[in-house]
């Protein structure tokens, strides 16, 4: 099909066609595909509207997560975030705090959970995966001796439009939230300087230092950040459900990193785009559906999940390291 085309062409085609973003287009495609089969209420406005609760607020955390990895860091204590700035709602909540009021609340213990994380790994020069482990742990236990087997409810009526109400039609607040976002972060990552900083840090944050870029600041920033849209996510997921247990979003971290992961971005820092995120998040989504529509248990979508993440960080690997080896026996040859 692309033999006659001219040589710089046809690479091009090639080099789009085989663009990480196409193969997950592809991808969304054939989910999408196989739930129709699956559920012949699956092509209902209103149905595809309830998918997108599936995987909003999980896909909020993930724009600011894609960042910190393209710098080389992570925070695997988000879901405690979650948890901790839901059971402070519920707190406020009793106290007779108002809707607003609730929801700057809840982003306020998100930002300042985050900015924690960051100022003990960038004050101290500990490895960001050691620090966001023990958080999880502090953050997730702190709200178990707040509120133990206990639960909150009884949020006020106006406080549900922020995880159930609807802007226009079938398209509900939040993933019109997650829409704008998107473009938000795609401009901050692709547009602009900071963007290009985070690149530099990923790629080598000695160079980047030594080039005149505050990368401990930079870094402090992002961990507040990633913390900020877990307290968001905090309020969506505690509106949407109308209360608040210590246990809610339970290994949300793992799926929120498998879609940065999923879209492209490189683990090990230094590359990545928002629209491979973004469009990871669809699949993720649309595959979770498709076996929620099958009555697939939880803890095989988790198992799922744990699989897909270690095929997508492990394959480009043993690909490199196949190619490297045929490489070596060709040259070898010659």
């Amino acid at each position: 099909m692309t033999k006659d085309l001219p040589d710089d062409l046809n690479n091009g085609l090639r080099r789009k066609l085989m663009r990480w973003e196409t193969l997950l287009m592809f991808f969304v495609a054939i989910a999408f595909f196989t739930n129709t089969q699956i559920s012949p209420y699956f092509l209902d406005p209103w149905s595809l509207s309830d998918a997108t609760f599936n995987f909003t607020e999980k896909a909020i955390i993930a724009l600011p997560m894609a960042l910190l990895i393209i710098a080389r860091d992570i925070d695997l204590s988000v879901a405690s975030t979650i948890a901790l700035a839901s059971v402070a709602m519920g707190f406020a909540n009793t106290m007779g705090a108002g809707p607003i009021e609730l929801a700057v609340i809840g982003m306020a213990v998100g930002t300042i959970a985050g900015f924690i994380n960051g100022w003990i790994i960038t004050k101290f020069d500990i490895p960001a995966i050691v620090v966001t482990i023990g958080t999880m742990s502090l953050y997730r236990g702190i709200a178990y001796i707040v509120l133990g087997d206990d639960v909150y409810r009884s949020y006020p009526s106006d406080f549900a439009f922020f995880g159930q109400g609807y802007v226009w039609g079938v398209l509900s607040f939040e993933f019109v939230l997650f829409l704008v976002l998107a473009v938000g972060f795609g401009i901050l990552l692709h547009k602009t300087t900071f963007g290009r900083r985070v690149y530099a840090i990923g790629n080598n944050p000695t160079a980047a230092l030594f080039s005149g870029i505050n990368v401990k600041r930079h870094r402090l920033f992002l961990f507040t950040l990633v913390g900020l849209f877990a307290g968001l996510a905090a309020v969506l997921l505690t509106s949407r459900i109308g209360s608040t247990r210590p246990s809610i979003a339970t290994g949300w971290e793992l799926e929120v990193i498998t879609m940065v992961v999923l879209g492209g971005v490189n683990i090990l820092g230094g590359a990545g785009s928002i629209f491979g995120v973004f469009i990871a998040v669809f699949l993720m989504g649309l595959v979770t559906f498709g076996m929620g529509l099958m009555n697939v248990p939880g803890i095989v979508m988790s198992i799922f999940t744990g699989l897909l993440l270690i095929l997508v960080i492990g394959t480009p690997i043993i690909w490199r390291r196949i190619w490297a080896a045929r490489k070596m026996h060709s040259n070898s040859r010659n």
